[in-house]
């Protein structure tokens, strides 16, 4: 899906493919055919946008592999399907039984998770389509907060320049510009905008920014314009804008509330819950769980990272971040000027929804998913973006 900006800026709009397990190249492919063309076909699209996510093991064979970049691209061509932008924060095994912090590792202290961005960004300038500005990748926000150290702080900057140095050497290789964006998340090393701003502060701009997702940003209680105008004022640019909406419980210690949120506390994601204090003291605790078993006082409305559908509201006494989303596309592609070419729908939690809220089968899965991209288009044409037809190339 592409629309266009005022500006004359191609906004290429995704969705993430982290929602759908597939571990393997031909589990991979066989989700474009189960998942990704029905999308299309359900939305009466000449063109769906995907946000790949490619495991390790499967971008390291990739990389290598020429022809089966040119087959993976023919394939996705031929459905109707395009690629611009790949989630490259799991490493691999993301639809485990149990994730939690598992997701965080390697992270950007260790060789492997340079080698990883490389090889994802070989393959992404493989895949984009020809008139395409250029791709991107969201990664960790460094690591999670815990034990990080002086010495894998001084290490994850080296490979940051390494890195840089690497999208470089495939620009020249390839003629394809690919830039990575640090994503900001709650209880890691940079969860809030300031903090991957201090992060990126020696990092080449040219090639290294920030990928903005709406859910981490309410969750930690941010303001997208604030957060914005820090980015440019320290010239960071925000690389993909991820559409998320969190989980939200106005009276957490509410006996009717604490049983609405009870299923949400899911064994496989973590789901950090804040909450901000009258005095504006931010409170956290790591999972749902523990929030629950008063690692969070509830004196106040609780933000959940529990990434929920975007079009369509928890049943109450619940509800989501909405508005948070709704102002980060308004300060995203409301104004004179876009802020970011590359949009990418994120909810990959939609089978671990409680029971009564989870589709059943890919057929309701797909649905879901073409409704996001609906309500995701209606919103950027309220911003006065517009469409045109067109066929990847």
């Amino acid at each position: 899906m592409r629309l266009y900006h005022s500006d004359s800026t191609r906004v290429h709009v995704a969705y993430c493919t982290n929602v759908h397990p597939a571990e393997t190249l031909d589990g991979i492919r066989a989700q474009l055919a189960e998942f990704s063309e029905r999308v299309r076909q359900h939305l009466s699209s000449d063109l769906v946008g995907l946000g790949l996510w490619i495991p390790a093991d499967v971008a390291h064979h990739l990389a290598a592999d020429p022809a089966a970049v040119a087959a993976l691209r023919g394939d996705m061509r031929a459905r109707g399907l395009e690629t611009v932008t790949f989630n490259g924060s799991s490493y691999r095994g993301f639809h485990a039984p149990v994730v939690k912090r598992g997701v965080y590792y390697p992270d950007w202290s260790e060789p492997s998770r340079l080698t990883y961005t490389l090889n994802l960004a070989r393959l992404l300038a493989g895949l984009l389509p020809d008139d395409a500005a250029r791709g991107s990748i969201s990664t960790l926000p460094l690591a999670w907060r815990t034990a990080w150290t002086g010495v894998q702080r001084s290490s994850a900057a080296r490979q940051l320049d390494d890195l840089a140095a690497g999208l470089k050497q495939i620009e020249a290789d390839t003629g394809r510009v690919i830039r990575v964006g640090l994503e900001p998340e709650p209880g890691c090393v940079a969860e809030t905008t300031a903090q991957a701003i201090d992060a990126l502060a020696s990092a080449d701009h040219d090639w290294i920014g920030l990928c903005l997702d709406a859910c981490h940003l309410a969750v930690q209680h941010e303001d997208p314009q604030t957060a914005v105008d820090a980015l440019l004022a320290a010239g960071v640019p925000v690389v993909k804008l991820q559409a998320s909406s969190a989980l939200v419980a106005d009276e957490p210690t509410d006996p009717e509330v604490r049983e609405a949120l009870l299923p949400f506390a899911e064994p496989r994601f973590l789901h950090q819950a804040r909450e901000l204090s009258t005095d504006g003291t931010l409170r956290g605790a790591d999972d749902l769980a523990p929030a629950l078993a008063g690692a969070l006082p509830g004196e106040a409305p609780w933000r959940i990272q529990h990434h929920v559908p975007l079009h369509d509201q928890p049943e109450p006494p619940l509800h989501n971040t909405g508005d948070v989303l709704q102002e980060a596309l308004r300060v995203a592609f409301g104004g004179e000027q876009a802020l970011t070419d590359h949009l990418e729908v994120e909810t990959y939690t939609w089978d671990v929804l409680p029971v009564g809220l989870r589709p059943h089968g890919p057929a309701a899965i797909v649905a879901g998913i073409a409704a996001e991209l609906e309500w995701t288009q209606g919103e950027l044409t309220r911003l006065g973006l517009r469409e045109r037809k067109e066929k990847p190339s």
